[in-house]
């Protein structure tokens, strides 16, 4: 049988230990989607540069783009969650 314990501020400081790593992990994705967006303009100017790099870069800056707000989503998610347990 599973029990929940019912001291759940004891889980406060853990949780919030994971909103500033979802939060630290956000940033570093909207770092990367702009190292890719640099990234496919400098090859964009490059008359070496493959056609096809431009645009799936972009995409792949989309993604962790998007990867950046669901990570911004589920801190503040577990934020209220944990002020919910107050």
């Amino acid at each position: 049988m599973v029990t929940e314990s019912p001291d759940v501020t004891s889980y406060d400081p853990e949780l919030l230990d994971h909103v500033g790593s979802l939060r630290s992990d956000a940033a570093l994705m909207e770092e990367y989607a702009r190292r890719l967006r640099a990234t496919a303009a400098t090859l964009d100017g490059c008359p070496a540069g493959p056609e096809w790099s431009r645009p799936v870069l972009e995409r792949q800056a989309d993604a962790c783009g998007t990867a950046a707000e669901q990570l911004r989503a589920a801190a503040e998610a577990l934020l209220a969650h944990t002020r919910a347990g107050d």
